[in-house]
Formats: structure tokens, sequence, C-alpha cells
């Protein structure tokens, strides 16, 4: 049986944050009805690349009902509220303020059902100046300072993937599965809130303590780490990009002897540890530059196994499709099946999870609306 099955998510939900942490329930075993508003999730507009559907809506929205209300219409939101007492989980990631203004705020919700857990996703929080603010990943990747340590010395750079959106919505994930473990044990809901600024700024710790307590933030070096030497991108003579990471003083002496054969490289003063090597990063990278320019990356790669010095190839997009560890999962969606990236846990050794259809906008009205009496 599955972990949640029997566990009942309504979700007002739009984007990103909020239905990964759904599909992250209902690849658990949760029931999840997805409340739509009648033009659908806006992320179903987002691109037409998966079968003619979203690739951000494929990706999230797998195993889900859909259910189409108008939350202006009185009949539509008295459907949401029986739906919602019969639930044991209600997410939202409305505007700030939405949820106060149809009359479904946390505070009655959880005043009428008290094993209610409620998590509310927000750009900013539920306090301090910002809470009224909307919020989008990029934005929030810009006001944590990510951009600022993200990119090349030239410029401040976006990470390419929605990643404010990814950390709120595991972190939701882990709440909600908290709140429930809690339920067991005190037979009390909980009310949640967690927003895309908090899970960036928390993922900022460490440049945030270097700042607050070595009175520098860490600068942008491209494809390198900011404070170990040498991790970064190297290339061979015939053009090979390949990254390196070397984590200790044992590997430096073993990378210098036997990756770049020159061991007096590891006892030079300006190479002789890890704070010396950053601080000197450009001679650093010239010396290995100079080293490797005799030798392909097939004759790099060999010597980095052969030292146990950890690598990886520079891929594109193109390499992580053809990559040989990458696990695939089929779903099935409005427009036939498609082939998604699986869900990272792995659990009693299922590579392959069967994972439930992506639902097609309000598929499940119907039938919920017989269910829920409305």
């Amino acid at each position: 049986m599955a972990t949640l099955s029997g566990i009942t998510v309504v979700s007002l939900e739009q984007a990103v944050a909020a239905p990964l942490c759904t599909a992250r329930l209902a690849d658990s075993g949760a029931r999840v009805i997805k409340i739509e508003r009648p033009e659908g999730d806006f992320a179903r507009g987002y691109d037409h690349v998966v079968q003619g559907e979203s690739a951000y809506f494929v990706w999230l929205n797998r195993g889900k009902q859909s259910c189409v209300a108008n939350l202006k219409d009185e009949a539509d939101l008295a459907l949401v509220r029986a739906m919602i007492a019969r639930a044991d989980v209600f997410v939202q990631n409305l505007a700030p303020g939405a949820i106060d203004r149809l009359g479904l705020s946390i505070g009655s919700l959880r005043a009428r059902h008290r094993r209610l857990i409620c998590c509310s996703i927000s750009g900013f929080g539920e306090e301090g100046p910002y809470r009224d603010a909307k919020a989008y990943d990029l934005l929030v990747q810009a006001e944590t300072g990510l951009a600022s340590i993200t990119g090349t010395p030239e410029a401040p750079g976006r990470v390419g993937v929605s990643i404010a959106d990814i950390a709120c919505g595991t972190n939701a994930y882990a709440a909600i599965l908290d709140a429930l473990l809690a339920r067991e044990r005190t037979g009390e809901g909980s009310t949640l809130a967690v927003s895309l600024f908090d899970s960036l700024a928390e993922w900022m710790a460490v440049p945030l303590l270097h700042h607050d307590y070595g009175g520098k933030a860490p600068s942008r070096v491209g494809m390198a780490h900011p404070s170990i030497a040498p991790y970064g991108t190297y290339r061979c003579g015939d053009g090979t990009a390949i990254v390196v990471a070397v984590q200790n003083e044992r590997e430096w002496a073993s990378f210098c002897a036997r990756v770049l054969c020159d061991e007096t490289l590891a006892t030079r003063p300006e190479f002789s540890s890890n704070s010396s090597r950053c601080a000197n990063r450009v001679m650093l990278d010239k010396a290995i530059g100079a080293a490797l320019a005799p030798i392909d990356g097939a004759e790099f790669a060999r010597r980095l196994d052969a030292a146990r010095i950890a690598h990886g190839r520079l891929n594109g997009v193109d390499g992580l499709s053809s990559h040989p560890q990458l696990r695939r999962v089929e779903v099935d969606t409005p427009g036939g099946a498609a082939v998604i990236p699986a869900p990272p846990a792995v659990r009693n050794g299922d590579s392959r999870p069967t994972l439930g259809p992506v639902p097609a906008i309000g598929a499940d009205t119907a039938a919920l609306r017989e269910e829920f009496g409305s």
C-alpha cells in the first residue's frame, strides 16, 4: 500500500511551487484534488512542447484530479468548502490576501476542522513588510542575493531552472509530512506557511554567513567553486571540458602527481593549502592548463579515474537526455504518453515507479460535483 493512501489533499494551486508539493504527495499515494479556474492553471499555457501540453504542467501534475470551479460563484465555492471539510490537507498558493477575500481564511478553516492541515505557499511569507508583494522565481533569486553570486565575474546570472519554486515546493512537502506525523500523535492538524523567499534565504546560509562573519560574500567565479580550488572546469588540448573537484590536501597531492604528472606543484608555497590556492587561483589555473595542453579529454578522464579524483563532463541538456544514469518514467497526458524524469526518491528498489496520469482541464469536475454534493 502507498504511504499516503487514504489521505485526501485539496489544492488551490497554480504555477510551480504548490503543484510540485502536491505532485510529491500524489506520488506517495495521496488523493490530490486540484482546483482550477475556468481557464485552467496558467502553467498549462507556458508552452505546448509535450504532446501539445506544457512541459511544466506535465512535470508537476501527474496523478491528480482536476476540478474546474469559479470561486466567485457561491455554488462552486460551496463545493470547494465541502471538499475541504472532508480533506486531510489543504494547500493554497493564491495571490496575497486572495484566500481571505474568498471567505476561506486559514484561521476559519482550522477552527471548523481541527484535524485539517493547512499549508499556505507565498512569495515572501505571512509577516513582514513584503508579505503583500507578488513574487516570482527570478524576482526571489534577485531579492535573496542568489543572482549576485551566480554567473561570471562580469555579470550576475539566473539559475537556469525555477529554483525558488522548487525549493519552496519541496519544503512544503516535507512540512506536510511532518504535520501528518504530528497529527497521528496528537490528533491535531497544523497551520503551515512556506515561502519562496525563506526557502532560498535558507539555502543562502553559507554566503550569508561569509558576509556576516567573514566580512565578504563569495564572488562570482563562473564554473568554479568560490572557496575550494581546484574545483571547476578545465579544458584539455582537444578542447574537451571536464569539471574537476579536489576536496582535500591528499587529493591535491594525488592530482598533481598522478594527473598533472608534476608532483612539485603540490609543494609550491602558493599552492600548498586550499586558502593559498584560492588566493592564487589565476596562477593555479594557468599551471593546470599548461599541464593539460598536451593531452586529450579521454586521457584526462583516465588519469582522474586512476587517481580517484571526482570529475564530470560539462554536459548540455542533450548530454542529460542521453545520460546512462538518467531514470525516466512514462505518464499519460491528454495528448498522449510522455516520458519524464523519474521522481528522485527510490522506494524499495522501484527505480521506475508508476505515476498517475496528467489530467485534462476539468477532467474530474462532474464526478467530484456528484461526490461532494454540488
